[in-house]
């Protein structure tokens, strides 16, 4: 049986990769809101730009926290296609949760699916990142831990969509991001608890690439769109805004009331 550890570099990957998926949550729900408040074009964009942005936080995240998972008696190596198949799976899932709430008529059952959807995809990105591992030895599950870790994902999830929708102010905001960055991180280490690794020591070369060779470079590149995404969405103006800068305009330019 082969020892394992989520802290090969310390706290540092547990709080990193927490940090990641806290800014991709606060910058996804940020423009779920403004898609709610949004029409046509606007709203699919936002919801798009939302989708993308939780799901390629919680897809770096995960890869960020498994800089620190070592098995002792074997390498461990990332199969290339389903490792790019785990962030597509994350954006999809994702995407429909999102799209669910910005577009549901039914504001209970919309928040339901939304938040159901996007819990299936963090899980559905975990255990496809972990599919994508190839060691010398065999990964096993608990299946009660499994189980545990999906319903995690998913009731936290849905509670930071509610959070995120229904508590206006950037307090409430933060809050909501906290909230769903603590549901992946939570969803995550639970879901590595519950693994374990019977090692096979073997001579035999492993596939697949190092985690600094491909995913690493990936996940400072979705990291860097995030940064610049969330200052794009921080400077644009929100629809509230921009009705009061044209009430304002319009003020401005009526005749003066002659006495």
């Amino acid at each position: 049986m082969g020892s394992m550890t989520e802290l090969g570099y310390g706290w540092l990957t547990p709080i990193l990769s927490y940090l990641m998926a806290v800014l991709g949550s606060a910058l996804g729900l940020r423009c779920t809101v403004r898609a709610v408040a949004a029409t046509g074009r606007a709203k699919r964009n936002w919801l798009l730009t939302g989708a993308s942005a939780i799901g390629s936080g919680i897809w770096t995240m995960h890869f960020v926290g498994m800089l620190g998972f070592t098995v002792t008696g074997t390498e461990i190596r990332y199969n290339v296609p389903l490792t790019i198949l785990s962030l597509l799976g994350a954006l999809v899932f994702v995407g429909i949760g999102v799209f669910a709430v910005g577009y549901g008529k039914h504001k209970f059952r919309s928040l339901l699916l939304g938040g159901t959807t996007t819990g299936f995809g963090v899980a559905a990105m975990h255990y496809l990142g972990m599919l994508a591992l190839d060691l010398h030895g065999n990964v096993r599950y608990d299946p009660t831990t499994v189980a545990l870790s999906v319903i995690i994902a998913v009731a936290a999830a849905t509670a930071a969509l509610w959070a995120g929708l229904n508590i206006a102010g950037p307090v409430a905001a933060a809050g909501a991001a906290l909230v769903m960055g603590l549901a992946v991180s939570s969803m995550h280490y639970t879901g590595m608890y519950a693994v374990t690794v019977q090692v096979q020591p073997s001579v035999a070369p492993l596939q697949g690439a190092t985690l600094m060779q491909f995913i690493f470079p990936l996940a400072v590149g979705l990291g860097s769109y995030l940064f610049l995404t969330s200052a794009f969405v921080a400077l644009s103006p929100t629809a509230h805004e921009r009705a009061e800068n044209a009430t304002a305009e319009g003020l401005r330019h009526l005749p003066a009331v002659q006495s």
